[in-house]
C-alpha cells in the first residue's frame, strides 16, 4: 500500500499537479488603492460616485458636482485620438480621460458629462453649437447648461442656471439690437475689452469669467467665444449625444516581482505622443497658462502629464510565478527541484508553455522584456505576443541560443491597455535563468494621492480579488490605428463591418468572453444608432454556450444617438464563459458608433499581502521619504509634511 501510494505521488509531481500554486499565499492582490485626503478618487464611476454624490443632495447640486469634477480632471485643448469609434475618433471616457490623460476636447466633456449624469441616471442631452459642443442636464423641470470644456454657465436672475435655448435667445436679442456684431469677432472682441458686462445680461451674469471677460479656459475667448457658440450661425445648433464609453477602471494589481511607479512628472518627447496631444501639453505646470486656475480647484501636481513605469520581474527560481500566470504547463523552478536554470521543462520530452499578462488601467507607451535564456542542444524558446485576450498570437522572436537577449515590445503595445505574453520551451536543459518586463506609461498627475503642507490622511484598500478581461476596439474595419471588433472574432449575421450597421431587416452580432476565474459580473453597452421607433438593440447574453439568449435590456428608438450601458450581476456559480450580443431590428436605421464588455472575475490564486507604499516629495530642496507596509486589505495612516511639498512619485510593490 505504501509502494502504491509512493507510486501515485511520483504520477502527480510529473504531471504538475505537486507544482500547483498554494492558495494559501496569493499569487494577485488586485483594486490596490492609495488615496490622499486632499484629492477626490476618481479611479472608477464608483469611487467617483462616492467621493462626490452625498446622500441628500439636490440634483443641482449632483449636477455641479458633475460639472465640477470634469473641470478638475480635464483639459480643454487636445482632442485625444483613440479611435475606438466609428464616427469621433476621440477619448470619450470619463474615468479613462481622468487618470489617463487629463485632457480631452469639448465632444469628449459634452461626453463625459452625459456619461456621468446618465450614471446617476439623471436626463442629459448634448448639443453641437457654433463651432462648439455643449451637454445639458435636466433636473426641477428645466434644462440646464454645464459646460465644462469652456468652464461657464449661466445664472438667471431667479438663480437657476439657463439651458442653451434660452442662452442662444439672450444672444439673438442682443444681436437683433446689434446686428453688426453678428459674425465679426474682431468686433466682439473689441466690446468685449471695453465693457462685456454691457452686453446680454444672461452672459454678464457668468461667474466664471473674469473681469477682462476671458475664461478659466485659456484656449477659448471666454465672453467672446460665448457670444459666437451661441449666436446661431453656420447652421441650426442641434441636439446631438456625443457617444461615450463606461466600464474603464483604475484596477491596480500586484505580483511578486512587480510594481507601479507613478511620477509627478515626465519625459517629455523622449517617449512617444499619444495622437491629438500637444507636446507643449507636456510642460504645462499647475497655476501657469492653461493650468492658472487648476491650483484653485485644489490641484497639487507640478504639471498635467505624467510618465510612470510598470514592471514585473517574473520570480522563476522559487516558482512564485504561477500564481501570477494564465498558463505554466510541463514547467519547473529550482524550488521545485534543485535544477536549473530558474525555469526550465518538467519533462524534457515535451514543451512547456507560460503565459502571463500584463494589464493596466494607464496607457502603454512601450515595452520590452529582457531575458537571460538557456538553450540545451536542439533545444528553442519562442516568445509570443496576444494584443486579443489571447485569441490570436504573433512571434516576437525565437530563441535558439543561450545569452540574454531584449525584446522590443513597442509596436505591439503602444497605446494599448493589455497583452498577453507566451514562451514556449522546447528542448533538454532548455530554461530562463530571468526575465523582466517594463513598460512606461502614461497618466494624469491630476488624480494621483498628492500631498499637502500639514497632515495628510492616507486611506489604503485592496479588494475585492478581481481582475477584468475587456473587450474594447473599434466597430470599423478600416481603422489601422486600433484594434478593431473583428479582432475579437464575433459571429456576424445580418451586420456590416462598419458601424455594425444592419443590412436587412434584422441582425446580429455576438461576442464570446472568456475569463481565468469565476466570474462575477458583465459590464457592457454602447453608443448606438435607433432612428426609427421600430429600430432599435436587444442585448442578450448567454451561458449555455450560446445555445439559449435572454435579453436584459431593450435599447431602442427613435434617436439619432444615445447611450446604454449596464451592469448585469446574476451571473450562473461557476461560469468562465459568456456569450455577449447585440440582436438588432430595422426599419430605418440601426448601428452602433461605440462598444465596450467588460467581464469581472474572481482572481484564481487572488488574496492579500502586504503591500509597500513609498512616497517621494522635496520639502525646500529637501528630499523627503516615506514608506509605508499596509498589512490589511483597508489600512489609515497619516503622513506629515512640514512645508508644501513638492511631489515626486508613488511606488506600489508588495512588502515582502
Amino acid at each position: 500500500m505504501r509502494k502504491l501510494c509512493w507510486v501515485i505521488l511520483a504520477g502527480l509531481f510529473v504531471s504538475g499537479f505537486l507544482y500547483a500554486t498554494d492558495d494559501a499565499v496569493p499569487g494577485v492582490v488586485s483594486h490596490i488603492s492609495v488615496v490622499s485626503d486632499k484629492v477626490p478618487d476618481v479611479s472608477s464611476l464608483e469611487a467617483w460616485k462616492k467621493s462626490y454624490i452625498k446622500d441628500g443632495m439636490s440634483d443641482a447640486d449632483k449636477a455641479m458636482a458633475i460639472w465640477k469634477t470634469i473641470v478638475m480632471f480635464g483639459l480643454e485643448g487636445a482632442p485625444i485620438a483613440e479611435h475606438l469609434g466609428a464616427t469621433e475618433p476621440c477619448v470619450h471616457d470619463a474615468i479613462k480621460t481622468f487618470n489617463v490623460y487629463g485632457c480631452n476636447f469639448c465632444c469628449c466633456s459634452g461626453a463625459m458629462a452625459e456619461s456621468l449624469g446618465r450614471y446617476l441616471n439623471m436626463e442629459v442631452r448634448g448639443w453641437n453649437l457654433n463651432g462648439h459642443c455643449v451637454s445639458e442636464i435636466k433636473y426641477d423641470n428645466a434644462w440646464h447648461l454645464l459646460d465644462a470644456a469652456y468652464v461657464n454657465y449661466f445664472p438667471k436672475p431667479d438663480g437657476s442656471i439657463a439651458g442653451v435655448e434660452e442662452i442662444k435667445a439672450a444672444a439673438k436679442e442682443w444681436y437683433d439690437k446689434n446686428p453688426g456684431y453678428l459674425g465679426d469677432g474682431g468686433k466682439l472682441n473689441q466690446f468685449m475689452k471695453a465693457g462685456w458686462k454691457n452686453g446680454p445680461p444672461l452672459f454678464a451674469a457668468c461667474p466664471t469669467f473674469f473681469p477682462n471677460g476671458s475664461s478659466p479656459c485659456a484656449l477659448c475667448g471666454g465672453w467672446q467665444t460665448s457670444m459666437v457658440n451661441y449666436d446661431g450661425t453656420h447652421g441650426t445648433p442641434n441636439q446631438y449625444d456625443h457617444g461615450y464609453f463606461q466600464g474603464h477602471a483604475i484596477n491596480i494589481q500586484l505580483r511578486k516581482g512587480e510594481r507601479i511607479v507613478r511620477n509627478w512628472s515626465n519625459q517629455g518627447t523622449a517617449l512617444p505622443l499619444p495622437e491629438g496631444m500637444p507636446p507643449d501639453f507636456l510642460k504645462l505646470k499647475v497655476g501657469e497658462g492653461v493650468l492658472a486656475y487648476s491650483a484653485t480647484l485644489g490641484d497639487l501636481g507640478n504639471g498635467r502629464i505624467g510618465h510612470g513605469r510598470h514592471e514585473y520581474n517574473v520570480p522563476l527560481a522559487d516558482g512564485s510565478f504561477r500564481g501570477g500566470a494564465l498558463l505554466a504547463e510541463n514547467l519547473a523552478s529550482t524550488a521545485d527541484d534543485k535544477a536549473t536554470p530558474a525555469l526550465h521543462l518538467q519533462d524534457a520530452a515535451k514543451p512547456g508553455t507560460l503565459i502571463f499578462r500584463m494589464s493596466s488601467g494607464y496607457l502603454f507607451l512601450t515595452g520590452a522584456a529582457t531575458l537571460k535564456a538557456v538553450v540545451g542542444e536542439g533545444g528553442e524558446i519562442t516568445a509570443a505576443i496576444s494584443m486579443n485576450n489571447g485569441l490570436d498570437w504573433a512571434d516576437v522572436a525565437k530563441i535558439s541560443a543561450t545569452g540574454e537577449r531584449t525584446l522590443d515590445l513597442k509596436p505591439f503595445v503602444t497605446q494599448r491597455y493589455d497583452y498577453q505574453l507566451k514562451f514556449t520551451l522546447k528542448g533538454a536543459g532548455t530554461g530562463l535563468d530571468s526575465l523582466t518586463v517594463a513598460n512606461d506609461i502614461l497618466h494624469s498627475q491630476r488624480p494621483l494621492p498628492a500631498l499637502g503642507a500639514g497632515e495628510n490622511s492616507i486611506r489604503f484598500n485592496a479588494e475585492p480579488s478581481e481582475g477584468t478581461v475587456t473587450i474594447s476596439a473599434a466597430p470599423d474595419p478600416d481603422v489601422k490605428q486600433q484594434l478593431r471588433a473583428d479582432d475579437f472574432h464575433p459571429v456576424m449575421n445580418g451586420v456590416s463591418p462598419k458601424s455594425w450597421m444592419l443590412t436587412g431587416g434584422s441582425g446580429d452580432i455576438t461576442f464570446k468572453v472568456t475569463t481565468p476565474g469565476e466570474m462575477t459580473r458583465l459590464r457592457f453597452g454602447s453608443d448606438y444608432r435607433a432612428r426609427d421607433a421600430k429600430d432599435g438593440w436587444d442585448y442578450q447574453l448567454s451561458f449555455d454556450g450560446g445555445k439559449t439568449f435572454k435579453t436584459v435590456v431593450h435599447a431602442g428608438g427613435p434617436t439619432p444617438s444615445t447611450d446604454l450601458y449596464l451592469t448585469y450581476a446574476e451571473i450562473p456559480p461557476g461560469t468562465k464563459e459568456a456569450f455577449v450580443r447585440w440582436s438588432g431590428t430595422q426599419r430605418n436605421t440601426t448601428c452602433v458608433m461605440r462598444f465596450s464588455i467588460n467581464a469581472d472575475y474572481k482572481e484564481p490564486h487572488g488574496g492579500f499581502r502586504p503591500v509597500k507604499i513609498t512616497y517621494a516629495w522635496d520639502e525646500n530642496g529637501v528630499a523627503k521619504q516615506d514608506v509605508h507596509i499596509a498589512k490589511s486589505a483597508s489600512d489609515n495612516y497619516t503622513i506629515s509634511c512640514g512645508a508644501k511639498p513638492v511631489m515626486k512619485s508613488i511606488t506600489l510593490e508588495l512588502g515582502e
